[in-house]
């Protein structure tokens, strides 16, 4: 099918009739990562289920978010991939062969889907991939012009051009509804659904009435950690945040950390005043169970200020060289602080103390 060619035949009338097909309707979302990336593309699952709840859901994700969906009352199935180790295992001299008979397992569950539409959220290569292994006859995808990687419309044959005003990632995830017949003014308010997981809950609580939290005591998160050096906010303006905040509020102040990010931790909480938490290395639902306990969470571009927000917690972002208008916190408890320089070192201390305070009021 040529680009900007309609649609036809079984094409057509799996897009035009998805309307009638209730129970019958499978759907596959492909958004296979950043941890972020998947919590912005959480209500676009939820817009789903609320106009199809006897329809069933698939979401195709990268292992190492897989554990975000787990529970996920708008999901009926998760299928996980690791194309990371793929690659990994690509470059070894037999790893080809291991590559490809994980591809053939992946080829043969996709297929027993029976998939009637496929949603590719991500806009990449490999994504383009996967949707065309669903077999869907209808292939839902960005068009070019908005792709990450341009071959990606090689394996969709319905691109969506995005609407002027899809600004935030959350929008122009759910102007890919558009097709089925839901548009943004029908889909109803962005929902963000996040399971809670006992067990995790059950582990943190434990950890911060050992470390001597009491329940009435604010706990505030700073996240530190980012894609990249150029995201990350300096150690010493974290430092000076923790203490104001920690002096303000009469609260505790804990800060996160991920894989290879605890020295940073530590380095940040060296010198305090108040002596902050540096808990042990969590999972991914130990942390939304620390995220959820927070009265303010304080960070970067990053998965976890996503997952904070999407959590209804007060989330403040800081942001340098990407736009927050575009990739920000999304929701009614949000704010963000833009760099005025595009430089993380533009944005200053006392900024970001305006910002929380007007946040928390």
């Amino acid at each position: 099918m040529r680009p900007g060619q309609d649609l036809s035949g079984k094409r057509r009338e799996a897009g035009s009739n998805a309307r009638h097909l209730g129970a019958t309707l499978r759907i596959a979302l492909i958004k296979l990562s950043s941890l972020g990336d998947v919590v912005h593309a959480l209500p676009v699952a939820h817009a789903l289920r609320a106009r199809w709840p006897r329809g069933e859901l698939t979401w195709i994700v990268e292992r190492r978010e897989e554990a975000i969906l787990a529970g996920n009352p708008t999901l009926d199935h998760v299928v996980s991939v690791d194309t990371r180790l793929w690659r990994e295992e690509f470059r070894r001299p037999t790893g080809a062969h291991a590559v490809f008979v994980k591809l053939r397992g992946l080829v043969r569950r996709l297929g027993m889907g029976r998939f009637d539409i496929a949603l590719d959220l991500q806009g990449l290569w490999k994504s383009g991939v996967i949707t065309r292994l669903t077999r869907a006859p209808l292939r839902i995808g960005l068009a070019m012009r908005h792709c990450r990687e341009r071959a990606n419309v090689l394996f969709t044959n319905h691109r969506v051009v995005l609407p002027p005003d899809a600004v935030h990632v959350v929008e122009e995830n759910l102007a890919l509804l558009g097709p089925l017949g839901l548009r943004p003014d029908t889909a109803g308010k962005p929902t963000f659904p996040i399971a809670g997981d006992r067990t995790a809950e059950q582990v943190v609580s434990r950890y911060l009435e050992e470390e001597g939290l009491k329940p009435e005591t604010p706990l505030v998160a700073l996240n530190p950690g980012s894609g990249g050096d150029g995201k990350r906010w300096a150690i010493e303006a974290y430092r000076r945040l923790g203490d104001e905040l920690a002096l303000r509020l009469g609260a505790r102040v804990v800060v996160c950390w991920g894989p290879g990010e605890e020295p940073m931790a530590r380095a940040i909480g060296h010198g305090m005043r108040t002596p902050p938490l540096i808990p042990p290395p969590t999972s991914i639902p130990e942390m939304v169970a620390l995220l959820r306990r927070a009265a303010l969470v304080v960070g970067g571009d990053t998965g976890p200020i996503h997952v904070a927000a999407s959590l209804g917690v007060a989330t403040l972002g800081l942001y340098g060289p990407t736009s927050a208008r575009r990739n920000g916190p999304y929701g009614p408890r949000t704010a963000a602080v833009q760099s005025p320089t595009g430089r993380m070192d533009g944005i200053s201390v006392e900024a970001v103390l305006d910002a929380t305070e007007h946040l928390i009021r």
